[in-house]
């Protein structure tokens, strides 16, 4: 839960007191926080201590609700022991889940029954915002992800690749499409392709890589967010051909670093305008298309570069988690309206 994190850890302690679920080592800054209750999940049973605090803990508003048993019961017993809580629920992709072969049937039935009960709905951009209304006639408001300006930031140094690096960063899964960079390595052998992550595709790119044989092509396998930072930075280009998305976070990492996008038109984020900070491809052909004019051309890839770290800056963690501030405030207020 790395959104609600940034967005806990920047939550001024004087208006907002704030209780979360542990489980590992805890945030640095969210551990330092004043006014802030930390709640060590078990390693095993870890439903039941979740669902006590949902039904019992002193909470005026209860944000980022998961998909999970716990919420399950939750959801289902609230109305009954007329709980006060205000629940928030998060839209982070797309709502035609059915459409997606990797999404299991009872995840999405737990999805219906938890999230989308939700009091309160946010969307993290429009193509999310209109995707819930048309599959489920559900109505929210949107506030964008964030990305940490400060951490992922341009290189103060210039880059040394001897040969164009193109990069991808997410899971290794059918709808991200990460073997189209194998495709596109094919067709562009002058430049080097590095793919981070991990997923079920992994091993079949692996092998396709080592068949063709696709010298111009690193599996990175799964990174840190240092690690991460160092790959932006490096690279020239980011390439993200996703086909079933919301608003991801890695586009706007990548843009902070100052590099130019790639992405498709299916979900149009916000996050890359299209011929300023990058490009959104109506295709497969037009992605190649863009890739090769970013390839040619080191002042193209410049000029996108610096628009889109100037266009990050507007979705930085310390705006977004202001504009959740707000609605924290007018839901609670709200509910004391309520009550009164």
């Amino acid at each position: 839960m790395g959104n609600a994190r940034e967005i806990a850890s920047r939550l001024n302690p004087e208006k907002f007191h704030i209780t979360m679920f542990l489980s590992g080592d805890p945030d640095e800054r969210i551990a330092a926080r004043p006014n802030t209750r930390l709640i060590r999940l078990p390693a095993r049973h870890q439903t039941i201590r979740i669902f006590r605090e949902l039904m019992w803990g002193d909470h005026e508003v209860l944000f980022y609700l998961k998909s999970s048993p716990a919420s399950l019961a939750y959801m289902k017993l609230r109305r009954t022991w007329n709980d006060k809580a205000v629940v928030i629920g998060t839209m982070e992709s797309q709502s035609d889940l059915r459409n997606e072969p990797t999404i299991k049937a009872n995840a999405i039935r737990m999805w219906e029954r938890t999230v989308l009960k939700s009091d309160h709905l946010v969307s993290n951009s429009r193509s999310v915002q209109r995707s819930l209304q048309r599959e489920y006639g559900i109505d929210s408001e949107i506030v964008p992800t964030g990305v940490d300006t400060k951490f992922f930031s341009p290189s103060s140094e210039p880059k040394l690749n001897a040969r164009p690096r193109v990069l991808f960063v997410g899971s290794l899964r059918p709808f991200k499409q990460p073997q189209l960079l194998l495709d596109a390595a094919s067709r562009f052998p002058q430049a080097d392709f590095r793919i981070a992550g991990d997923g079920n595709l992994a091993s079949a790119l692996k092998d396709r890589i080592e068949r063709e044989p696709l010298s111009n092509v690193t599996l990175l396998g799964p990174m840190s967010a240092p690690q991460l930072r160092d790959e932006y930075r490096a690279a020239d280009i980011f390439l993200f051909p996703s086909s079933w998305e919301g608003s991801p976070k890695v586009v706007l990492e990548a843009a902070a670093c100052a590099l130019p996008v790639v992405v498709r038109n299916s979900y149009s984020p916000e996050t890359v305008v299209h011929g300023v900070t990058g490009y959104q491809a109506a295709s497969d052909e037009e992605i190649y298309s863009f890739v090769g004019a970013l390839l040619a051309s080191h002042e193209l890839r410049a000029r996108l570069g610096r628009n889109g770290r100037q266009h990050s800056l507007r979705f930085d963690w310390d705006v977004i988690a202001s504009r959740w501030s707000e609605i924290f405030e007018t839901v609670a207020a709200r509910k004391l309206r309520k009550a009164s």
